[in-house]
């Protein structure tokens, strides 16, 4: 869960929740992946249906940031923020 500790982060969460921007579909898939991995414990997603491709490219976006701690995935994403939104 979000942490009043990350202020940057919370920044940043704000700013892409906010935005009315449209991105293409695997730059929302980087948003999501590094949120999920920088705010969950092991970031995994599961589904129930599996024929939904939408949930397996959010599956493969996940397993493609497994390897980064949350730290690092909240950097990331503060990154991709800043590069696409604005800055902090």
């Amino acid at each position: 869960m979000l942490s009043s500790s990350d202020p940057k982060f919370l920044k940043a969460y704000e700013m892409a929740s906010n935005t009315s921007l449209k991105f293409p579909p695997d730059i929302m898939l980087h948003f999501y992946a590094y949120y999920k991995r920088a705010t969950t414990l092991n970031g995994f997603y599961t589904t129930k249906d599996d024929e939904d491709i939408r949930n397996g490219f959010k599956a493969n976006a996940l397993v493609q940031v497994k390897q980064l701690s949350q730290l690092e995935a909240k950097q990331k994403y503060i990154e991709m923020v800043e590069k696409h939104i604005g800055q902090i």
